[in-house]
């Protein structure tokens, strides 16, 4: 049929998400467009899994023995799955009506595209996007991500100004479409993030393995969000300082490490110091975990680099600010994405490169 999806997996990760699965996967499976519905659970303690059996029986469902975190729950599921194109789709998403088509259209048309998303509206506040993706994933110069949107916790309406189809630096893990192939020539995701950030190192490492990574603006879904931490959770803060230095010791290039990560560290001991003022002492503990145990396993994560094998520059891809995020905020009182005045981003670097995965069906 026209628009069909047959060729793609829409993989949902569940842990005790008994509630959104009953809300949310209806509209899922009203809309698939052929594409097959697969529901993965993370060890649930409540009735996820039999609610799936007799609510939704079309539903695949993968069960693992144990809760494997966001990372690994999808890299241990998607080896079971054969498809084309994979979905990432957090379980607190509401779907409309031809939400998938556009982003297969998209990797069609340019096999050099890996990943892709759909625009991410806030389901409490529909006319405004929504946090963990918006209008599409940028990183500033040292690595911090935001995105057309949304900087830090200031959103904006949306108004159409993010209506088109672009790169960016990363594509979010609340909705991402991937190419099969491309995922497991890379391994999927890094498994000691467990979760937090995990799909902007995904990204990165697509980008610097000579893939393209977009945004898609006719694909709409309304997210929820919030629903596994808090973000003013410790562990939300501990993953987040923990991975986001992580995430760029992997990452950039060598010409550029010393100078980011030095950079970094000293930004993360300004932050706890602002959660000391402000009376936050276990998120301030957080931080210097996060730093701690960064450095205690950094043999793992050197490994980590040369297996991700950086090699572009951080301003030589799509989706970067050439400034720092933290000051153009904070200092210059930069509220939306226009007042960064970062230019057209939607220009490919000048050797854009070919897809160099073929493709398969996507089992291994």
């Amino acid at each position: 049929m026209a628009g069909s999806c047959a060729d793609v997996a829409v993989v949902i990760l569940n842990w005790n998400g008994r509630e959104l699965l009953r809300q949310f996967l209806p509209g899922v499976l009203a809309y698939a467009d052929g594409a097959h519905i697969v529901v993965v659970d993370n060890a649930s303690t409540d009735d996820s899994v039999a609610v799936l059996a007799r609510d939704f029986p079309t539903v695949q469902v993968l069960q693992h023995p144990e809760n494997l975190g966001f990372c690994e729950g999808y890299n241990q599921a998607l080896r079971q799955v054969e498809a084309r194109y994979y979905v990432l789709l957090n379980s607190d998403v509401a779907v409309t009506p031809g939400w998938l088509p556009p982003l297969r259209a998209r990797l069609e048309a340019r096999p050099a595209i890996a990943a892709c998303q759909p625009k991410l509206r806030s389901y409490a506040e529909p006319t405004y996007f929504e946090y963990a993706g918006a209008g599409g994933g940028y990183l500033d110069r040292l690595g911090y991500p935001f995105c057309r949107g949304r900087l830090f916790d200031t959103l904006e309406v949306d108004h159409g100004q993010y209506d088109d189809a672009r790169p960016v630096a990363w594509a979010t893990g609340a909705c991402m479409m991937v190419r099969a192939s491309a995922w497991h020539a890379l391994d999927g995701l890094e498994k000691a993030f467990f979760a937090h950030m995990e799909e902007i190192d995904l990204c990165w490492r697509l980008w610097n393995a000579g893939q393209e990574v977009w945004y898609e603006g006719r694909s709409v879904v309304y997210h929820v969000g919030g629903g596994t931490l808090h973000k003013s959770n410790p562990r939300k803060t501990y993953l987040n300082f923990r991975n986001g230095l992580a995430l760029v010791y992997k990452n950039v290039a060598r010409s550029e490490l010393y100078s980011v990560v030095g950079t970094r560290l000293f930004l993360d001991w300004v932050a706890a110091l602002r959660f000391l003022t402000q009376g936050q002492l276990p998120d301030a503990r957080a931080i210097l975990r996060a730093h701690r145990d960064f450095f205690r396993h950094r043999q793992y994560w050197k490994i980590r680099r040369r297996a991700a094998r950086p090699r572009l520059r951080t301003a030589e891809r799509p989706g970067v600010y050439g400034g720092s995020l933290v000051w153009a905020y904070f200092a210059r009182g930069c509220r939306t994405f226009t007042a960064l005045q970062i230019p057209d981003g939607a220009a490919l670097p000048a050797q854009s490169p070919a897809h160099v995965h073929p493709e398969s069906q996507g089992k291994v």
